[in-house]
Order: structure tokens, then sequence, then C-alpha cells
């Protein structure tokens, strides 16, 4: 089974529909027995970072996501849910994020071409082959949309790059811990290929 967090952040359903097409049980859930008790544990979510927060913190669900993570269960991120498993982000001053990973979330820089937010396809880069990307040449597409972007602070644990105006780092992962910045559930075929890949972990 799997547990998608609730947090009342934008795009679960989305995420909820994805999982179940590929043949697994799916529970929109901020009941903590339930995301403990699951064999994988997603955390998507668009929206702002400081509301989300705000959010996990009113829900109960910060130390929940801890536990998870201590527990070895594997977890993903997904969007903003990967904003949130970092330090901090320049949409939020002063409120902490869930320090999963070090590192920060910054404002993708205007520049003229640009148009803010990234909203479309983007071509990945692995520095390192990551178990979510087995299967899934490099220059694969994947669907952004995100004003803020990540900066992670271990180079060691970015398995996937991007290029809109500066590098992004894409996609992360160490231990049970994953993530994404774009939206695998969104991304047809490749995306659906990566979110087999974390449900077969």
């Amino acid at each position: 089974m799997v547990a998608i967090i609730d947090y009342d952040a934008g795009n679960i359903r989305s995420v909820e529909k994805a999982i179940i097409s590929l043949g697994y049980e799916a529970v929109v859930t901020r009941d903590a027995d339930t995301i403990l008790g699951a064999d994988h544990v997603i955390l998507p979510g668009v929206g702002a970072f400081g509301d989300a927060m705000g959010k996990l913190s009113d829900y109960g669900l910060t130390d929940v996501i801890h536990a998870v993570a201590d527990r070895g269960i594997p977890f993903l991120g997904i969007c903003l849910g990967l904003q949130l498993m970092f330090e901090s982000s320049e949409e939020a001053p002063g409120i902490e994020g869930l320090g999963l990973f070090k590192g920060s979330i910054l404002r993708i820089p205007d520049k003229e071409d640009l148009k803010i937010p990234h909203i479309g396809w983007n071509s990945l880069r692995y520095p390192v082959l990551g178990r979510l990307f087995a299967g899934i040449p490099e220059g694969s597409y994947v669907y952004f949309v995100h004003s803020y972007y990540l900066h992670a602070q271990d180079k060691e644990i970015v398995k996937a790059v991007t290029e809109y105006g500066v590098e992004i780092h894409a996609s992360v992962e160490k231990g049970n811990l994953f993530a994404c910045q774009f939206h695998p559930e969104k991304s047809s075929d490749v995306g659906m290929k990566i979110l087999q890949n974390f449900m077969e972990i």
C-alpha cells in the first residue's frame, strides 16, 4: 500500500490516480498509523513553501515524515514535496523545511527569454544514474511546473539535472529518500516508469 500524504496541497489526486493505474493500492491520508504502516510514502504537492510547512506542522505530519525517513520506508517527494525536504526556501525566508537533505530552494533568476514559472518539458541529464531512472535513457523529457529550484549542498545525492537559465537539480536520492522537482505523474510513459521504479524499491 502507498500512503500519499494529504496536507491540502494541490495535485495530490493525480498522483493517486497514477499509482492506481500502475496496479497498486493508494490511500490519501494524514493518519500517522496509516502512513507509518505503508510500504511506500509519497509527498506530492503544488503550492507555496511557507503555507505547506504550516499545514504539515498543523496536522502533526513533520514528525511522521521524519519517522518514515528513520524507519527506512521508501519516501518520494514530488515538486513542492521535493522542496519541503530541504532546509529552506527563498520563497519563505525564516521558515525551516523538513531538513531531510541539506540545501536550499532558490528562485529561478529572471532572464529576458525565460518565462517564470517554468512550465513545460525539459530533458534530463544524469550526473550519476539513480534507481528512479533505471531503464530510462538520458535525454528523456519530463514535465516541470515551478518558479523555485533546488540547489543541493551535497552533489552526491543529485541523480538528474536539467537547464532552465541555471542548472536545476531535478532529482535527488539518498538511502530510502527520493525526490523529483518535475511531475512524474504528468510525464507520460517516462514518468510512469519512474513511479514504477520507485514502487519496486
